[in-house]
């Protein structure tokens, strides 16, 4: 199925995606890699404020290439997105909406994400070009010194993706193994 989505996305939205649907996501999402996420683990160690509200955000999984003139951003293409699973469960529990990335997620994100009614989209990797054409606006908001893992605020318009892991944990990826 097709759906058009808001960014940040509520529980009700997040509990009316299944796994396979298609989405095209309208609105702000946050862009973090390994180094951001560790620098995020890290601030909340030591009881400091995250460099956005986690309240049903999304998380892209993604570092851009530099934009080419007259651009917003360069190519901006998904993240294996098992890399962050160290750090999403803990994300999701203090309110993370969802991630966008590429590739499996393990029990310990997949459990978070049905505990917290969250949803995980997977972007098509090897597509940055085409993906960056869903982006308008993008801003370094933290962690400037990473360069293209600095944390950014992105706003989208129709941004294509995949629901892979939806809130009632069934897996695209499995779904398709079985047949």
């Amino acid at each position: 199925m097709e759906k058009h989505i808001k960014a940040p996305i509520s529980r009700e939205e997040a509990s009316t995606l299944r796994s396979g649907d298609y989405v095209y996501i309208t609105g702000t999402i946050y862009t973090a890699r390994d180094a951001a996420h560790a620098r995020m683990k890290e601030a909340l160690a030591q009881g400091k404020e995250l460099p956005f509200e986690l309240e049903r955000n999304l998380i892209y999984y993604m570092g851009p290439s530099p934009a080419r003139e007259g651009r917003v951003i360069g190519s901006a293409g998904p993240t294996t997105a098992s890399r962050m699973d160290k750090y999403t469960p803990q994300l999701l529990d203090l309110g993370l909406g969802g991630m966008i990335g590429k590739g499996k997620r393990s029990r310990e994100v997949i459990d978070a994400i049905v505990r917290n009614q969250s949803v995980y989209f997977a972007a098509v990797g090897g597509a940055g070009a085409l993906l960056s054409r869903s982006i308008k606006s993008a801003e370094v908001v933290a962690y400037d010194d990473l360069g293209t893992e600095a944390v950014r605020k992105l706003w989208v318009e129709d941004f294509p993706a995949i629901v892979v892991i939806d809130s009632l944990g069934h897996n695209l990826y499995e779904e398709i193994g079985r047949s």
